[in-house]
């Protein structure tokens, strides 16, 4: 019985995503049919048209099986091995000094944003002993 009702719950994210590449083949968008159908299931689940329990063990299932989907792109990558030494370390270094810099930046606005708090917690107890002093 548990099969059965991963299978009928594949078959309503499946109906989404149709129902996303027939909206995108209809109007002649750019954005692919599959994300326009995720974006018509992510707004019936916020309105509650959809019920999360309907599709959570399919999605739950498709999930576990996410990284399957993934090995033909990778085996496919290994066609362009010349691009990629080419082009490998130089990718590697961008995506190094992306990471740095991110990690700086989002550490720095995180101790910005802390001493401020601090400081207006402590302007805030010192406010309370001046009152009650008084």
């Amino acid at each position: 019985m548990r099969i059965l009702t991963i299978v009928f719950q594949i078959c309503i994210l499946y109906i989404f995503s149709y129902i996303g590449t027939v909206i995108q083949n209809f109007f002649d968008l750019i954005i692919p049919g599959s994300i326009i159908g995720l974006l018509l299931l992510f707004t019936c689940l916020c309105l509650k048209i959809v019920p999360v329990k309907w599709i959570e063990d399919g999605a739950g299932f498709l999930l576990r099986l996410l990284m399957l989907f993934f090995i033909p792109t990778t085996v496919g990558v290994m066609n362009y091995a010349s691009l990629l030494s080419l082009h490998g370390a130089l990718f590697i270094l961008a995506v190094l000094a992306s990471t740095i810099i991110s990690i700086a930046i989002t550490g720095t606005a995180g101790q910005f944003f802390e001493k401020k708090a601090q400081k207006r917690k402590d302007e805030k107890e010192c406010s309370k002993f001046h009152s009650h002093s008084a």
